[in-house]
């Protein structure tokens, strides 16, 4: 197999040293010789990137190794491409975290207001890399983007370009992890069906069986990330939608309780998230560290280099691995449009992404993956476009949101607050 070269953007993240340590443990299946690191941020950029070089050397890489600023000299030659921007860093976060809470939103990342005000700032970034990456990368480059809102992305980049695009996330992956360590096995099959951050597991059966053990495993799986607060579900809701819901689902199956959560807590999580990225960050720029540190794990990330480069493995090893990605329908999701992107269960393997069909659902699943779907397609024409109606159709549509009272105002000052990133708003 010929060597490649792999591309991080947005490699002042404090993420990439996990992401680095997957690509060491793999690296004979994966046998990169040139791994280039790229960030607007300089000093992030070198903190971060001296961390990856030790870790590299210390592995055994002997290939190119290069910090660089330029995203086309990043992009030339790549064959992967991981995306994890983060447009407005962490204080453009917390503004979305905040300014809905005012009008009665909840404040999130990557879901309702927050998530939306997120896309707006990282489509056309992510757009920018595509296109670029037609020009610049290797033939049937592979862009794996990590950057939230990843299925909103995701939609963007699948529907508006003809790039080799994979939205991923670990969301999924820890749902199966924690079903492994509940049931002492993984020789079970299930069935996984969403949007991503809307997502449940509706079948578990071990091989060799017939009986769906979800019921069963509702209440006591579910992979709680660490950037969303637990929530305990009464026995009469897992009846009433009986999958195992992914964490994020908690903010529409308990709006209020988390909105409460959200508005008394002392710090946003991206607040908590600043103080942490400042600890590791120190930890970083010790010349001695070789190896990630376990404080990693509190940011959120557990799983995070295993599913990227477990996907990048069965692209270039022709694997014909399943892998829970975001990818486009086309059939697999009967009540779902055939460009819509999706996250289910997929066949990866050289030829590309294949949806596999998805059978366990119930109206519940599709009536909210259809509402969401039609926010994030607002979504995407609104960034794209910088269509203000487009915008406040998004969050009207929003099952977390829905009311003109808040979402106009609620609008008009988050716009405001990121005119910065948002030049087509007010052109």
């Amino acid at each position: 197999m010929p060597k490649l070269k792999a591309t991080i953007i947005g490699a002042g993240s404090t993420y990439t040293p996990e992401l680095i340590e997957g690509f060491i443990t793999r690296q004979e299946e994966l046998p990169f010789d040139n791994f280039t690191l790229m960030d607007i941020d300089e000093t992030r950029l070198h903190t971060v990137g001296s961390l990856a070089k030790r870790q590299l050397m210390v592995g055994g890489f002997r290939g190119e190794f290069t910090l660089t600023t330029d995203l086309d000299l990043a992009l030339e030659g790549a064959a992967f491409v991981f995306g994890q921007v983060r447009v407005g860093k962490m204080a453009a976060r917390i503004r979305d975290e905040k300014i809905p809470l005012k009008y009665g939103c909840l404040g999130q990342e990557t879901t309702g207001a927050g998530g939306f005000m997120k896309a707006l700032r990282t489509v056309p970034v992510i757009m920018d890399v595509a296109e670029r990456m037609k020009q610049l990368s290797a033939d049937n480059a592979w862009l794996i983007n990590f950057s939230n809102p990843s299925g909103i992305i995701a939609q963007a980049v699948l529907g508006h370009t003809d790039v080799n695009m994979i939205g991923l996330c670990n969301c999924a992956i820890n749902m199966v992890q924690e079903i492994e360590d509940t049931l002492g096995t993984k020789a079970f099959d299930y069935e996984y069906v969403g949007l991503n951050h809307l997502s449940w597991i509706t079948s578990v059966v071990k091989h060799g069986e017939t009986e769906n053990l979800v019921a069963a495993l509702s209440g006591k799986a579910g992979a709680a990330m660490k950037n969303v607060p637990e929530i305990e579900y009464d026995p009469e809701l897992l009846r009433a939608v009986p999958y195992i819901p992914s964490s994020y689902l908690s903010y529409f199956y308990a709006r209020e309780k988390q909105f409460q959560k959200c508005l008394k807590a002392e710090q946003t999580r991206g607040e908590i998230c600043l103080d942490l990225e400042k600890k590791l960050l120190d930890q970083y720029a010790d010349l001695y560290l070789t190896d990630k540190p376990v404080e990693l794990e509190k940011r959120g990330g557990s799983l995070y280099s295993t599913a990227a480069v477990s996907v990048a493995d069965s692209l270039a090893n022709d694997k014909g691995d399943i892998h829970v990605v975001a990818a486009k329908n086309n059939g697999a999701v009967p009540f779902m449009d055939d460009d819509d992107v999706v996250e289910v269960k997929c066949i990866v393997d050289k030829k590309g992404i294949r949806a596999l069909p998805v059978a366990v659902y119930n109206d519940y699943v599709s009536g909210l993956m259809r509402a969401v779907k039609a926010y994030e397609k607002l979504t995407v024409k609104a960034a794209l476009n910088g269509d203000r109606d487009a915008a406040l159709a998004a969050l009207m549509v929003h099952p977390l949101i829905g009311d003109y009272e808040k979402a106009k105002p609620m609008l008009d000052e988050m716009l405001e607050a990121n005119k910065e990133y948002l030049t087509r708003f007010f052109s």
